[in-house]
């Protein structure tokens, strides 16, 4: 039987939306970075809207892998991509799309603060309630837990959905029942077609 839970999709309006609210936050928090770190690959849109909305040109990441294609999770969180520039001194803003189990975070802080950094604040889209760890600002609290499925990464979560089932469906509109059964999502025929055509190359 085919793993179930809760899914939500996060449409490109509402990254929009929600980073704006991240960004008018710091701005009345007074926090004024001199730069954005964004964590890869979850934190790059919402790192680069920032930006434009706090009006602060340095912009760069470092990436911490910890979730594969899907819901799969690997055993330990590593970083694999560190940072590539000096920011000793500087007040840094961290980015991300979303707190889970912290590990993540826990990882990104003890590698930026390896540069000594002035200060460092963390801020997420949104802040998941069972995460342990708590970021200075973040645009939506969620308070029942859901997979959330970024516009950024649609076809690559549906993809590994599909590729995890048991028996996984043979035609797009078995998909599409069968995800809206296991996960309560409605997934866009077009998305379903692209996804469809990067399996079959797999076969």
């Amino acid at each position: 039987m085919a793993k179930q839970f809760q899914c939500e999709l996060i449409s490109w309006g509402e990254v929009h939306r929600l980073s704006a609210l991240l960004a008018l936050q710091i701005r009345e928090a007074g926090y004024k970075p001199d730069l954005v770190v964004a964590i890869a690959r979850g934190g790059y849109v919402p790192a680069r809207i920032v930006c434009d909305y706090l009006d602060i040109y340095d912009l760069t990441s470092i990436r911490i892998t910890h979730y594969t294609a899907g819901s799969n999770k690997e055993k330990k969180a590593s970083l694999s991509s560190p940072l590539c520039m000096e920011i000793k001194g500087l007040k840094v803003l961290l980015v991300d799309d979303l707190t889970d189990t912290g590990d993540t975070i826990e990882i990104a802080l003890q590698h930026i603060r390896e540069f000594k950094p002035a200060e460092i604040k963390i801020a997420m889209l949104h802040h998941k309630k069972q995460s342990l760890f708590q970021p200075d600002f973040y645009a939506k609290k969620l308070l029942k837990w859901r997979w959330l499925i970024y516009p950024w990464a649609m076809v690559e979560d549906i993809s590994g959905f599909l590729r995890a089932m048991p028996e996984p469906p043979t035609t797009i509109e078995a998909a599409k029942k069968i995800l809206q059964a296991n996960h309560g999502v409605t997934v866009p025929l077009k998305t379903l077609s692209q996804v469809f055509k990067i399996i079959g190359k797999e076969q």
